[in-house]
């Protein structure tokens, strides 16, 4: 059997319009797009308290977010709360983050 030097995916990208691999990348983004929680009055109440705790006690912290589709989590000691901006300021070893309050799923 001879050596078959294939050139892989390299052959077929001149086969692909623009408008062809936009429409592949959204429809791998379809599949990977999680449903935001549904968050009932108990639960925004425990994220409250959690977030309340972690603050005062300026302990390690693990907040989940959801945006457009995506579960991130972000890592770090609550350094600040603005109520007027509803946002939490979240410093880690290699940032700090700002995040909206109303992005948060879980503490």
């Amino acid at each position: 059997m001879k050596n078959n030097k294939d050139r892989g995916s390299i052959k077929w990208t001149a086969m692909m319009l623009p408008e062809h691999i936009v429409k592949l990348r959204d429809w791998m983004d379809e599949d990977e797009y999680i449903d935001r929680p549904e968050l009932n009055d108990f639960d925004l109440q425990l994220i409250q308290q959690e977030i309340d705790i972690a603050y005062k006690s300026k302990c390690e912290t693990l907040i989940k977010t959801w945006k457009s589709g995506k579960i991130t989590e972000h890592q770090g000691i609550i350094e600040d709360i603005d109520v007027r901006l509803m946002i939490i300021t979240l410093k880690s070893t290699n940032a700090t983050v700002k995040i909206p309050v109303k992005e948060v799923i879980s503490l």
